[in-house]
């Protein structure tokens, strides 16, 4: 895995990621700061950074699947994958996938929600790219994490567009799942 400072003018490209992603104020609810990564999607210069300065940080990892959770994680993940020449694995919600399936819970705010992979999604000893729009908690993503592990992937790094720093994610996901983050653009959140 590349480290971020090892790419030429990386400050300056995250600094153009980070422009193009909007700031809503009181959404979903009053107090909250929503950073809109929808934006940067509709930004087409940005969107081709996003996932080119990810390939430049993996290239070199020989990943055999890159694992999203939908939906945004599935915008960055189909291209990362292409351009990584890797297989794409779609994580869900309950009752969207047709083959059998493995579950896996993860705490809410308010109360606790769960994700679902096929059971033939990832081979043992594949090396697996973990990939969503945006790090917050890091519930959703370390759910991900303990699906692939049941499944006997290697899990290489969780890799994020945005991360709301303040949230504790990237702590979590780095000393309890022990996997290393990355994320090419930071926010506070809240």
């Amino acid at each position: 895995m590349l480290n971020l400072a090892q790419i030429p003018d990386f400050k300056e490209k995250a600094a153009k990621l980070q422009e193009s992603i909007k700031s809503v104020p009181d959404f979903p609810k009053p107090g909250i700061l929503f950073r809109d990564v929808t934006s940067l999607c509709e930004d087409a210069d940005a969107f081709r950074l996003s996932i080119d300065l990810l390939e430049q940080i993996f290239k070199d990892d020989n990943i055999d699947k890159v694992v999203c959770a939908e939906a945004r994680g599935f915008v960055f993940g189909a291209p990362l994958a292409d351009r990584l020449h890797c297989g794409l694995v779609l994580v869900r919600k309950p009752g969207k996938l047709p083959r059998e399936t493995l579950s896996e819970s993860y705490a809410l705010e308010y109360g606790t929600d769960l994700l679902q992979i096929n059971v033939d999604a990832v081979k043992p000893g594949e090396r697996v790219l973990v990939l969503d729009d945006l790090l917050a908690t890091g519930g959703t993503v370390e759910a991900m994490v303990k699906l692939v592990r049941r499944l006997k992937g290697e899990v290489v790094a969780a890799a994020f567009v945005l991360e709301l720093y303040d949230l504790g994610g990237a702590d979590k996901l780095r000393h309890d799942a022990q996997v290393p983050v990355v994320s090419l653009v930071k926010f506070p959140g809240h």
